[in-house]
């Protein structure tokens, strides 16, 4: 067994990688993370993580880090390897490991975050966003009067919004919408080439799945599965 965290600034995945498949798949918040919910002495971590702090409160147990080092079946040279994510490279390892290329995987978490790998298994980088919570609460908190709105997998009409929660609906969701078909589309044209594999994964992917046409769902477990295709790789 390898114990797989993907470790997220609002939320961590824990699960079990075992005879084939992830199993006992289960969400934490971040700022609840404590070793008593790692597996016993002996069982192998493999994680990746965008938060520090973390790394550091977890410091004594041995983990594999998906890093630079670790996406050993991608070319990574024309990435700034000083600053990019752990997540994003995970990611990146299971869409050259398993999907036709060239491909991109668009991550719907905290941040919208876009990675691309050509057909020659170079991990070209790709796009970061916001995404609609953290969206909501830039307005919520930066302004006086606006609301925080939760989450919701509807769009409003595609017509002018008579009142504030609905024109904070349509700008915030379908401006989401229409971010993210424009990076999609700017991503292809900087390729050259339509991607073969167009994928949405992260905890919001269900509402972008709705109202995206082409984008394919990659599963809860995508980043999870990169972490331990990594630690496949490396052992």
């Amino acid at each position: 067994m390898v114990f797989l965290m993907n470790i997220g600034n609002s939320n961590t995945q824990l699960a079990e990688f075992e005879n084939g498949r992830i199993g006992n798949l289960r969400q934490v918040r971040t700022e609840q993370l404590e070793e008593a919910m790692l597996p016993e002495e002996g069982v192998p971590i493999a994680a990746a993580t965008v938060v520090p702090e973390v790394r550091e409160k977890l410091a004594g147990r041995a983990f594999f880090y998906v890093s630079p080092a670790t996406a050993v079946n991608l070319d990574l040279t024309r990435l700034d390897c000083t600053t990019i994510g752990s997540d994003r490279l995970a990611n990146a390892v299971e869409l050259a490991a398993n999907y036709p290329l060239p491909g991109l995987v668009v991550d719907f978490g905290t941040a919208i975050t876009i990675e691309v790998v050509d057909g020659r298994r170079r991990f070209l980088g790709g796009a970061i966003a916001p995404g609609r919570l953290l969206l909501r609460q830039s307005l919520h908190q930066g302004t006086a009067q606006l609301p925080f709105l939760p989450l919701d997998d509807t769009l409003p009409e595609r017509r002018p919004a008579g009142n504030t929660r609905d024109a904070m609906r349509l700008g915030i969701d379908l401006g989401a919408v229409g971010m993210v078909r424009e990076l999609i589309r700017a991503t292809e044209e900087g390729l050259g080439a339509s991607c073969r594999t167009l994928l949405g994964v992260g905890g919001d992917a269900p509402f972008f799945l709705q109202h995206l046409s082409g984008l394919q769902p990659g599963g809860n477990d995508f980043t999870l599965r990169g972490i331990y295709r990594a630690w496949e790789l490396n052992q």
